[in-house]
């Protein structure tokens, strides 16, 4: 009998040793995996900032590089590497993208969550997700071969590669997600908020407008936010749909270029280590920094509002 509880009992310390070193390896991996985006995101601004460096440092100049419109990397005599068109051209996309993205995406969202049941819903929910998963070169093709007549068509343009068209492409990119991430905030306001309001006499529209989307508020902000971020990010299909004309846009009809898409168009022709190639790095360190004061900004104006 001793020798059987001997072995019983350093049979149970053995498993609670093993349960020990899995606890810790599971630990440790969760650890990993929690800094691992942190970890990411600094190796990337660093390797961008090294890239980008010579430029910076030897023949950076702000008034010409933020207030010059002339892009010309490939004039041999007197290059120049002015991009306020290039910003011109992202902020009048991105901007048009929203103007039509977030009366879209608020206005599916709260049908999904306030007024579909049933199969409807998980039908729309299905295709929200589905239009999400449509790779951007696809939007681009769309914006390219779809849009491009139309625009000519409809409004009697020479050319349909412009703000207009890109702004669209861009606002149906972003619809979706900004959709889901605004229905998941919605479903989040506890039942309970629109049972008092009902209590109370208000109508099924003075419930969502009262009562909902100021309990939402929190994460509607963030799903416009993130839908800002994919506008300043988007590449390939603003590369195809806007022309890619430097240019300060006078109506949303005239064709533009973008930040990202001169980085995607130009980056691949250059020499490694030229000045050109290292503007191109700049020009990824500049979004990077827009990218890090939106979502400040965001964090920010979170904090205010839970502060209220």
């Amino acid at each position: 009998m001793t020798t059987q509880s001997s072995e019983a009992m350093n049979e149970q310390f053995d498993r609670r040793t093993l349960d020990w070193y899995i606890d810790k390896l599971v630990e440790v991996i969760v650890f990993i995996s929690g800094i691992s985006a942190i970890i990411f995101v600094i190796g990337i601004f660093v390797f961008v900032t090294m890239e980008g460096m010579g430029f910076l440092f030897d023949s950076f100049s702000f008034s010409e590089f933020f207030g010059s419109e002339y892009w010309e990397p490939s004039d041999e005599d007197a290059p120049e590497y002015g991009i306020l068109a290039l910003i011109a051209g992202t902020a009048s996309v991105t901007g048009l993208a929203m103007l039509i993205a977030i009366p879209f995406s608020l206005g599916t969202a709260i049908y999904i969550a306030e007024f579909s049941t049933g199969k409807t819903r998980e039908y729309l929910k299905v295709l929200v997700e589905l239009l999400a998963a449509i790779p951007s070169v696809v939007w681009g093709f769309i914006g390219l071969t779809i849009m491009n007549p139309l625009i000519i068509e409809l409004f009697d343009v020479p050319v349909g590669l412009t703000v207009l068209n890109a702004g669209i492409i861009l606002g149906l990119m972003a619809a979706p997600i900004m959709t889901s991430i605004a229905e998941d905030a919605l479903k989040a306001v506890p039942d309970r908020y629109r049972e008092a309001a009902e209590a109370l006499g208000a109508t099924r529209w003075q419930v969502i407008y009262k009562t909902v989307l100021p309990a939402a508020k929190n994460g509607l902000l963030g799903a416009i936010l993130l839908g800002v971020g994919r506008g300043f990010g988007e590449t390939m299909a603003v590369l195809m749909a806007t022309g890619h004309a430097v240019n300060i846009p006078g109506s949303v009809f005239d064709s533009v270029r973008a930040l990202t898409a001169t980085i995607a168009a130009e980056l691949g022709e250059t020499a490694v280590g030229s000045e050109h190639y290292q503007v191109l790095f700049t020009i990824g360190i500049f979004l990077f920094l827009i990218t890090f004061v939106i979502n400040l900004t965001a964090d920010l104006i979170v904090r205010g509002i839970k502060n209220q």
